[in-house]
């Protein structure tokens, strides 16, 4: 039987690998790393079907070491103390040279799976290449984070899923003298929502039966069958559901929100993912038009962490009602915004002199802290003063969003900083 095609041509160097420049370009972390022969314990992070296997791959191939590898899924702590016992008898056959440990979906593996590696990790027996398309602070511990340097694949854009088909045309063996016409291709991109994977493994099923095909968006439509109903939490579903949850709160449906979210508790979604989701909606679409939604959200992700279905699904569903009932303002999340392109734009200015802190005499002699002004000495714990630097004083960065609370902070501002700031 022929391997998919995917397998069939999947890259063997850096420089067939598409994409991620920042990584395996001319310049690039990991171009270096393979060129000065040192190989870091390393994390990669990206969507499903962005090639983290293919480079772990291509890694241990072209700084020539041993390979090993495990899947979370499928083993537990005795699999992976026997991969070590292999790769530390390897690792004496290849001088500073560590055999590379390849574990696929890292993110699933339990605390003491990620326990048992960190000896090894740490000791130098393997070099750990783990793949993960979860947020590898929540989901990796911080003693094996610290250990391992992350680093991020982005998702692939039109050109990039274009180029691999183009390259599959013109490379695969079955598929080369083949006359096969690229005439649409959105139906196509869309169906592979973005994974290189599924993307060839539609293509070669596309093109298995025929010698000459011209590619539609009609035709792909009427042969792939498309099952919506279906939740992959690893796949296109996860990220679709979980946006269409979030935009439900943000819109005040708390029908649509409940509806979201029995899809992914239908489809087995992890718990603390949809709460961590919500925690950050809490902050950013709700901030402090009510900032008891914070609070309720923090205790909902604490509670499902120690509470596992069916029962969590109350506490997950009487968030979310609560945070799309809820005021909304998204102005904290903007200021921050706002305030980080200002340093991009501005640099490290310097902090003004009376904001200095004064620990030595010799900081109190170059003026550091003079004419500080201590708000507590005052009338209402409040004196005008300036708090930002010289080149961008009075520049108003927080603007108070239209709800009752944040109304008030308006004209509470108004009152102490008078045109200051302008509110």
């Amino acid at each position: 039987m022929n391997a998919p095609l995917a397998e069939r041509i999947r890259p063997k160097k850096l420089k067939d690998y598409i994409s991620q420049q920042h990584l395996v370009g001319d310049n690039g972390i990991l171009t270096n790393h393979i060129k000065q022969g040192i190989i870091p314990s390393l994390i990669l992070w990206g969507p499903p079907g962005i090639g983290k296997t293919t480079l772990a791959n291509i890694i241990a191939s072209e700084s020539e070491r041993p390979f090993y590898t495990l899947s979370a899924i499928s083993s537990g702590v005795k699999d992976v103390r026997e991969v070590i016992e292999k790769a530390k008898k390897s690792s004496g056959l290849f001088t500073q040279k560590n055999p590379i440990l390849f574990i696929d979906e890292i993110h699933r593996f339990s605390k003491s799976q990620q326990d048992s590696l960190l000896g090894a990790v740490e000791k130098g027996w393997v070099t750990l290449i783990g793949a993960t398309t979860e947020n590898p602070s929540f989901e990796v511990i911080p003693a094996l984070i610290s250990r391992c340097q992350v680093y991020i694949l982005n998702s692939f854009d039109k050109d990039d899923l274009i180029a691999l088909l183009e390259r599959a045309m013109r490379e695969d063996t079955l598929l080369k003298d083949k006359k096969i016409t690229l005439k649409e291709t959105d139906a196509l991109l869309q169906v592979s929502g973005g994974d290189a994977r599924k993307l060839l493994n539609i293509f070669d099923l596309l093109t298995a039966p025929e010698e000459e095909i011209v590619i539609t968006n009609e035709m792909v439509l009427a042969k792939i069958q498309k099952n919506t109903v279906r939740y992959d939490k690893t796949g296109e579903q996860h990220y679709d559901i979980i946006s269409a949850f979030i935009k439900s709160i943000r819109g005040s449906d708390p029908n649509g929100a409940v509806y979201w979210l029995a899809r992914m508790i239908e489809g087995g979604e992890d718990v603390k993912f949809i709460a961590r989701r919500m925690l950050i909606s809490a902050s950013e679409d709700i901030g402090n038009a009510n900032p008891t939604a914070l609070i309720l959200a923090n205790n909902t992700f604490q509670a499902v962490s120690v509470i596992g279905y069916p029962e969590s699904r109350i506490i997950l569903s009487q968030c979310a009602v609560y945070l799309a009932n809820s005021p909304k303002s998204n102005a904290s999340y903007m200021a921050i915004g706002q305030a980080q392109n200002i340093v991009k734009n501005t640099g490290d200015l310097a902090v003004p002199l009376h904001l200095r802190n004064a620990p030595t005499k010799l900081m109190k002699d170059l003026d550091y802290g003079k004419d500080y002004l201590y708000s507590h000495d005052y009338p209402g714990n409040f004196i005008s003063q300036e708090f930002l630097p010289e080149e961008i004083k009075n520049t108003k960065i927080y603007e108070p969003g239209n709800n009752a609370r944040e109304n008030s902070f308006r004209e509470l501002l108004k009152q102490r900083w008078k045109d200051k700031y302008n509110y």
